[in-house]
């Protein structure tokens, strides 16, 4: 049965509105008739549509942390949590994010814990966030845990952000030129050799082979094309393998310059995430399996496995570190340090702070030192087939003269 916002006047001209169900408008003017109103406008509401909290729709990390920097300070301004997250999913901007608010805020008027609504959408919320918040909690210190947490997840995309910028420049720059290169293979070079055939003279041998490669790739033209798709996609589900990962993740770590740049974000990564689980009151057992999750390799995940099991037949934290070989000798020695001073978690901040600041560096510098190596990439190949379809041009022009 349709919703309709009504307007009307009482017989003294007083006037009146509201919302009423009534099947049509004449049903509706009966009903206000019966209260002594005259009705004078009346439009049927629209349902609103409710959004839904899909927990298997991920949301922006970033949108994940301005969320938690927001309820961490409303949390400290004393405000109760679920009034903040009342607040917090009626100005969000992300639809999801909001909905999944919403959620957990019925959750916990429901007698849920924190942790535990936030448990329901892991895709939102990792095992990281999760185990954070029960550490805040237990410890009564929810505000400075979801300051934390909004810290680390804001530094560690912005690191993320640094190595992907790093990595797409010069992949678009070679993806650019293979397009180019195959336009003028398949399109401009048989241009030129029709041309060629009324010279009536045998080609030079660069102008020779530039045109049997142009005629290789229009006849293969779709098993190229089928070729890479069935390559791209064997190799995906070759990476999704436990030996697969293993293999092509070490081999990226050996790959000159940008292994040693994955490697750099890598243990800037570990570092920060084991000192925001630290200084939050999680154990270290506990903490290395959470941060092995978040290595983004499968080399340094297996390392911190290990050290893991190290720990907890009663070693230091460094001796594994140190005997993995991953790990640089600074950072070994930081550790162990930290570790005799009793300030860990403080130490592990420095070495992440000192990580990302040696990236960011790294990728201006290399972002500097491809620029010219791409250009010089890019006039060879391209340079090469012009100066190979026009050598006969040249030798006619010669001939003239």
């Amino acid at each position: 049965m349709p919703v309709y916002e009504w307007e009307g006047k009482t017989l003294r001209g007083e006037p009146r509105k509201g919302v009423l169900t009534a099947e049509s408008t004449q049903d509706l003017r009966a009903q206000v008739r019966r209260e002594g109103v005259i009705l004078t406008a009346a439009k049927e509401k629209k349902e609103e549509k409710t959004e839904k909290a899909s927990g298997k729709k991920k949301v922006k990390r970033l949108q994940v942390g301005i969320f938690t920097r927001q309820l961490s300070t409303m949390i400290s301004s004393g405000l109760p949590l679920v009034q903040s997250l009342d607040i917090l999913s009626n100005q969000l901007d992300d639809a999801n994010l909001r909905a999944v608010s919403r959620s957990v805020k019925e959750r916990i008027e429901e007698g849920m814990r924190f942790a535990d609504a936030l448990k329901e959408y892991p895709k939102v919320f990792d095992d990281l966030y999760t185990n954070l918040i029960v550490a805040g909690e237990e410890g009564g210190m929810l505000d400075t845990v979801l300051m934390r947490l909004a810290n680390y997840i804001e530094k560690s995309e912005k690191l993320k952000k640094k190595v992907k910028s790093a990595l797409i420049y010069p992949s678009s720059i070679v993806f650019v030129a293979i397009a180019v290169v195959l336009v003028l293979l398949l399109f401009v070079i048989p241009v030129f050799e029709n041309m060629f055939q009324s010279f009536g003279k045998e080609l030079p041998l660069p102008t020779q082979l530039v045109i049997n490669l142009s005629h290789f790739v229009k006849s293969s033209f779709p098993f190229i094309v089928g070729g890479a798709i069935v390559g791209i996609i064997a190799f995906i589900r070759y990476y999704r393998t436990n030996p697969g990962r293993r293999q092509v993740d070490a081999l990226l770590l050996k790959i000159p310059i940008f292994g040693i740049l994955l490697k750099k974000a890598s243990v800037a990564r570990v570092t920060r995430t084991l000192s925001t689980l630290l200084s939050s009151g999680v154990s270290i057992l506990e903490s290395f399996v959470i941060v092995a999750k978040t290595a983004g390799n499968r080399i340094i995940e297996d390392a911190l496995l290990k050290a893991r099991v190290s720990i907890s037949e009663g070693k230091s934290i460094s001796d594994p570190l140190k005997d993995s070989g991953i790990f640089p000798p600074m950072v070994v020695q930081m550790v162990q340090v930290g570790e005799s001073t009793g300030a860990l978690d403080n130490m592990l901040n420095k070495i992440a702070d000192f990580y990302e600041e040696d990236v960011d560096n790294m990728v201006a510098n290399l972002t500097s030192l491809l620029e010219p190596v791409l250009m010089v990439f890019l006039g060879v190949i391209l340079g090469g087939l012009i100066v190979a379809m026009y050598l006969p041009i040249f030798q006619l022009g010669s001939v003239v003269g």
